[in-house]
């Protein structure tokens, strides 16, 4: 990492500037200068105490400089800048100083500062502790910087602190943000000591990357070993529990929550409707939802997209009340997901030139997705496009997203579907030349508790053969039970 040298801002003052009502010849102590400290309740007020203490002589005094930097840097009035310059120019400033630097910009919009600040403590050869890392590899997560986070790993072994358990669960954290998901196992299985955080680490960075039926035999593993699974945990699990549709397993978790005693606050609340409405248990959902006591904009996401998934016509009235109760009754501002979920209950209502209006007068300019929930509804209620609504839509989706073979695939099929062959090839022919293939489709079933997946075109299971037998004897059953049936109503 290449060192870069501060740029405080230059309206700050540096000494600070003494107030015009401040008495010269008052020289308070060591401890009153803390008792304001403790005491302070606004910028201006910080710059008062910090004058009284360079005019008393203690501006050397590396536990006061520290409180100070802690005040300034981690109070909801503090200004880093300032907290920055009165750091680097700190007489030996203690640990505790720069680690109230690096967890403040840890937590900002710049999170690279906290590198930049940990470098700085580097090159004037201070020693961080254990309290130093978990920030700076929260900071590398926010960046995804996984060069950073692994030369900063070795400074945590070089120092001995690489196996302090708030450490590892940091690193584990931010390794599973990176998709580094065999990093993040590695420190997992290397920890002597355990804590609850650390199973909600690892089970995270799982459900994170996709892996839901590891997420799900770690968190078998977590209960074996004699863990109590907190709120954080049963948050991760039902959102495994909803991108596998395994309903029966959220509403076990479900039941956990209530007999533990778990508080319903407005993330386990979410989480809940949020597994309910995609595992199609609308009336659930809807039940979690109005039981709330507060909820946020992720809540309204998640029961608005529910109606979306399963938009049947008299869901159409239902999602536009949460839409605009949402926006009025509550005054959340709709983001892009919410816009999507209504054009997604529009569509599969087959209501798709109201969808197509409804895009048109979004505040936003709407996403590739948005104009791809459409089309896929015009592939299936207007597959001739007698609205037209297809073909405007076909034309924007391929201005933004032209390599994209989702995108492509779906083209072809409406133009196959009308019989316009010329025009589906040509659209083959492109992503042949541009060697764009298609992901093979993947379904999911739940049977006895597991969940089995089966891919298009994958003949390769030992027990396909079981299955086909089983799909023909099940169609001769069918064909005997209509034959059943238009004997019996010939009579």
């Amino acid at each position: 990492m290449a060192r870069r040298f501060p740029s405080p801002a230059d309206h700050l003052p540096y000494p600070p500037k003494m107030p015009n009502n401040c008495n010269l010849n008052f020289f308070p102590t060591k401890q009153q200068c803390l008792s304001f400290l403790n005491n302070c309740s606004s910028l201006k007020h910080l710059y008062q105490i910090h004058s009284h203490i360079i005019t008393s002589g203690f501006q050397k005094d590396g536990f006061l400089v520290s409180e100070i930097l802690r005040v300034c840097a981690l109070s909801a009035f503090g200004n880093l800048n300032y907290a920055r310059l009165v750091l680097f120019r700190a007489f030996e400033p203690i640990v505790s100083s720069w680690n109230y630097v690096i967890r403040a910009y840890s937590k900002t919009q710049s999170p690279r500062e906290a590198i930049v600040v940990f470098v700085e403590m580097r090159n004037r050869r201070k020693i961080p502790n254990e309290l130093t890392f978990p920030f700076l590899f929260k900071a590398c997560a926010s960046l995804s910087a996984v060069k950073e986070g692994k030369q900063i790993q070795v400074d945590a072994l070089k120092f001995g602190v690489s196996s302090n358990v708030y450490v590892q669960n940091s690193l584990i954290n931010f390794y599973g943000s990176c998709r580094e998901v065999n990093d993040a196992h590695q420190v997992f299985d290397g920890m002597s000591i355990r804590t609850v955080v650390s199973w909600n680490s690892i089970v995270t960075a799982c459900v994170e990357n996709s892996m839901f039926d590891d997420s799900l035999s770690l968190f078998s593993d977590m209960r074996g070993c004699g863990f109590e699974p907190d709120s954080t945990t049963m948050v991760i699990l039902l959102s495994a529990c909803a991108e596998l549709g395994n309903l029966s397993l959220g509403r076990w978790i479900h039941c956990q929550v209530i007999e533990k005693g778990l508080l319903m606050n407005c993330q386990l609340g979410t989480a809940l409707v949020d597994m309910y409405a995609k595992c199609g248990a609308l009336y659930y959902a809807r039940l979690v939802f109005n039981r709330m006591i507060e909820r946020n904009v992720w809540t309204w996401s998640a029961m608005i997209l529910g109606f979306a998934q399963h938009g049947h016509a008299r869901m159409v009235d239902e999602g536009y009340r949460v839409f605009h109760d949402m926006t009025h009754t509550y005054g959340i501002k709709p983001m892009m997901t919410h816009y999507g979920a209504m054009v997604d209950i529009l569509g599969r209502s087959g209501k798709l030139e109201e969808a197509y209006d409804f895009i048109t007068r979004m505040p936003i300019d709407p996403d590739p997705a948005v104009w791809r929930t459409l089309l896929s509804a015009c592939s299936i209620h207007d597959v001739t496009d007698s609205t037209t609504v297809g073909m405007k839509v076909r034309k924007r989706l391929l201005e933004l997203e032209p390599e994209r073979c989702g995108n492509l695939v779906m083209v072809a099929n409406m133009y196959a579907e009308v019989g316009s062959w010329e025009e589906a090839a040509n659209v083959r022919k492109v992503m042949k030349h541009q060697k764009l293939k298609k992901m093979a489709g993947e379904s999911c079933v739940e049977v006895g508790g597991l969940i089995h997946k089966f891919f298009s075109g994958d003949d390769a299971l030992d027990s396909c053969d079981d299955i086909y037998q089983s799909l023909d004897g099940l169609k001769l059953h069918m064909k005997t039970i209509d034959s059943d049936i238009d004997h019996a109503c010939s009579f």
